[in-house]
């Protein structure tokens, strides 16, 4: 009796695991944002922890407000994470270069200014409009997430259409709260530089949108109509 040899079929198993679309490509695509988000939340946890014996010594509202405003940053981040790993596996993506050009761009421009411009000497009240914005935009990210669930990602995909919360209102919640967040930070570091980079981020995202309706749009073409023509992209009323 011949015995199969079972190297073709591990290979066809392989091949199947890692086909564009499935659950395990789509973990292994994750995987570098993870990673990311997992550095970056160390680095918050390490801050915290010095700010927190700061003020434990000497109690400032300002310090206790930047302590509020990057410990909402780390849940984000700890969010993020759990939702990249639990996500859905992609039904449909944007084609070509340039949506994920923009995306990471779109990511990671505001993280640069951050990490690499210095910090600017500010007031009392600016650093309390930055501390301020940093919360507001992340707690709004965090309840926009929280409804986008399964379908949460980076590059422009269709997963499933979300409506709910406050996908009701608007098309795009979760980047308005990062925004906010984002531009409260940009207090912190201003200068034409930083000012550049919050420019070209904002023009990255604002395509990553139109790449992200366009997907949606092919994906669900009756439903997303309607859902378009009742909807805000960002700001109901506005825009």
């Amino acid at each position: 009796m011949q015995i199969a040899d079972p190297l073709p079929r591990f290979g066809a198993r392989l091949s199947a695991a890692l086909a564009r679309g499935g659950k395990t490509y789509d973990l292994l695509a994750a995987l570098p944002l993870v990673a990311w988000y997992i550095v970056s939340a160390a680095a918050m946890v390490r801050f915290l922890g010095g700010k927190i014996a700061e003020f434990l010594a000497r109690p400032d509202a300002m310090l206790g407000l930047l302590i509020v405003s990057k410990a909402a940053i780390l849940l984000f981040a700890f969010v993020a994470i759990c939702m990249l790993l639990l996500r859905s596996p992609p039904s449909a993506g944007a084609k070509g270069i340039g949506p994920r050009i923009a995306a990471l761009l779109g990511t990671y421009v505001s993280i640069a200014i951050v990490l690499f411009l210095p910090q600017t000497l500010v007031s009392d009240w600016a650093l309390a409009a930055s501390c301020a914005l940093i919360l507001g935009g992340m707690a709004f990210s965090l309840y926009a997430i929280l409804f986008l669930g399964r379908s949460f990602s980076l590059m422009a995909e269709a997963r499933r259409l979300v409506t709910a919360g406050p996908y009701a209102r608007m098309r795009h919640p979760l980047y308005v709260g990062e925004q906010l967040a984002i531009a409260g930070a940009v207090i912190q570091y201003v200068s034409p530089l930083a000012l550049a980079l919050l420019a070209l981020q904002i023009a990255c995202q604002l395509y990553r949108m139109d790449c992200e309706e366009a997907v949606l749009e092919q994906m669900f073409p009756d439903d997303y109509a309607a859902y378009k023509a009742r909807t805000a992209r960002l700001f109901p009323g506005v825009y």
